[in-house]
């Protein structure tokens, strides 16, 4: 079926999660223009490294939305294409000392009440997931649900998979949001001209605020900056995603600081992936030196054979931070047609097909799987 000229939504940003929107939108039966300033997954999506996890999220809202992305991934990893590298590889995290593993416990039981799976690894145990690790770890904790997937072929193979009820215009910037009399949504401007739709999706990542404030209303969306390394190709040398247990407490916190807690990964392609490092600096895009030695010197701690291993090179990328560290899903009771699907910080790979299903139901008026109460795109705004 061919795009219809006026379409029946509008997504603006063409990553991971307006991709998605789009892609259940698009099997709902609807009719979509992806609009997006740069290339597909050209901000946070092309920057993260993919994961598809739920063992970092604590018993509530992200967590539900996390175990019906992760069923639903499942599904796509059947229809999309094998180049986006799906794994199913599973979470290692690990306490160096009894204090951690104490505190791996309690947030485990929490965690298997909600419907996630882990199972405690003795010390004794940890090499037989992973050889390489250091000795001397109290144990640790395996999660079979977590998996990986390639973020930028996974955006644009979701966007291809709608068909040709999906049109993209890429290198377009929205400038402004059309509304009639009434305070509804119409469309949006861009450089280009107007493009009408009752449907606006407001999937703009990092700058999720700001195309907020061109409808007049409040989302506070602040960028965190991260840095991972990568390492020259090596043999599948770590089998699992691997990370400190005080990685689950740097995801939580709001500091504006610097903090750093070592995750090590490796893919399909060779290379290990190292981080993560979060800070509030605004968009500053300066390599930071400090960032890189302490993300070394955690991953070497955990895999002594890493200090042997050249990295290769670096990026960074901004998560879209929301204070209550939940996304924004869902219709914007102050501008009728509006939806949000926004703020998921680093997870919004992982969250990005509970996200979709939920805008397209949102918009189709199906069933919701989940009560999107908690992720109200209004519940910042002081005046509700």
């Amino acid at each position: 079926m061919p795009t219809k000229r006026t379409p029946d939504v509008i997504v603006v940003g063409a990553g991971v999660v307006g991709a998605a929107c789009a892609y259940y939108a698009a099997r709902a039966g609807l009719t979509v223009t992806v609009i997006d300033r740069g290339p597909v997954a050209g901000g946070t999506t092309g920057a993260g490294e993919g994961n598809l996890l739920v063992s970092d999220k604590e018993p509530g809202p992200e967590l539900d939305l996390a175990l019906l992305s992760t069923a639903l991934w499942r599904e796509l990893a059947e229809l999309l294409p094998p180049q986006i590298e799906y794994e199913p590889k599973g979470g290692l995290v690990v306490a160096s000392g009894e204090a951690g593993m104490a505190a791996l416990r309690d947030f485990a039981a929490g965690q298997e009440k909600a419907g996630v799976r882990a199972e405690e690894v003795a010390e004794d145990r940890l090499n037989d997931l992973e050889p390489h690790l250091a000795p001397g770890l109290a144990g640790g904790f395996h999660y079979p649900q977590d998996a990986q997937v390639m973020p930028a072929l996974a955006a644009a193979h979701l966007l291809r998979a709608g068909g040709d009820r999906v049109h993209l215009r890429l290198g377009e910037q929205v400038t402004g949001l059309l509304t009639a009399a009434e305070g509804e949504v119409r469309g949006v401007r861009t450089a280009a001209g107007d493009l009408h739709a009752p449907y606006v999706v407001n999937a703009a990542g990092t700058w999720g605020g700001e195309f907020a404030r061109l409808a007049g209303v409040e989302l506070p969306v602040l960028p965190r900056r991260g840095f991972v390394l990568v390492t020259e190709p090596l043999p599948r040398v770590v089998r699992h995603k691997v990370y400190a247990a005080d990685y689950v407490a740097d995801v939580a916190s709001g500091s504006a600081a610097l903090q750093t807690s070592a995750v090590v990964e490796g893919t399909r392609a060779g290379p290990v992936l190292i981080g993560a490092s979060r800070e509030r600096v605004g968009f500053d895009v300066t390599l930071s030196t400090e960032v890189l030695r302490r993300l070394a010197a955690q991953a070497t701690a955990l895999f002594p054979f890493l200090a042997r291993v050249r990295a290769i090179r670096t990026y960074s990328g901004f998560r879209p931070y929301l204070p209550d560290h939940l996304p924004a899903i869902g219709p914007d009771p102050r501008v009728p047609g509006l939806l949000h699907a926004c703020g998921h910080e680093g997870a919004g790979v992982g969250l990005a097909p509970a996200t979709g299903l939920l805008i397209a139901l949102a918009m189709g008026g199906g069933e919701l799987p989940l009560d999107m109460g908690p992720f109200s795109p209004a519940r910042f705004d002081v005046a509700v």
